[in-house]
């Protein structure tokens, strides 16, 4: 259901390599780019993750209570895409481990303070 999710970045280089080094963990690579946007994605037709310079020219600011969630299969990748995203500069928001019920989850936020968490189902 989901297209692709934007977010925004006053720092569009290292933002760039931060989401290049990141996404190529997964199996991700640029989709879509230009040069105020990038998107990332597995695959033409699957969901992107994407940033851009704001087309109105205000700074970027972070929306509170806004997160992009990617989905993993399995608990060891969380961890590894967590571990990766912190090794690039971003900052823990919550380490990896079970959440509630099958839920697993760690949560961190990019760069320019965007939060971002891997997640999987565990279990049946």
């Amino acid at each position: 259901m989901i297209g692709y999710v934007t977010l925004g970045t006053n720092h569009f280089e290292a933002a760039a390599d931060f989401y290049d080094a990141l996404f190529a963990s997964i199996g991700a690579g640029r989709a879509i780019e230009g040069e105020t946007f990038i998107a990332w994605s597995t695959s033409p037709r699957s969901p992107a993750v994407s940033i851009i310079k704001p087309y109105d020219g205000k700074p970027a600011t972070v929306g509170n209570g806004v997160m992009v969630a990617i989905a993993m299969d399995a608990p060891e990748k969380v961890d590894a895409f967590h571990a990766k995203a912190l090794e690039l500069g971003g900052a823990d928001e919550g380490a990896p481990g079970p959440r509630f019920g099958n839920f697993y989850a760690g949560y961190f936020r990019d760069l320019d303070g965007n939060k971002l968490n891997a997640f999987c189902m565990t279990g049946d």
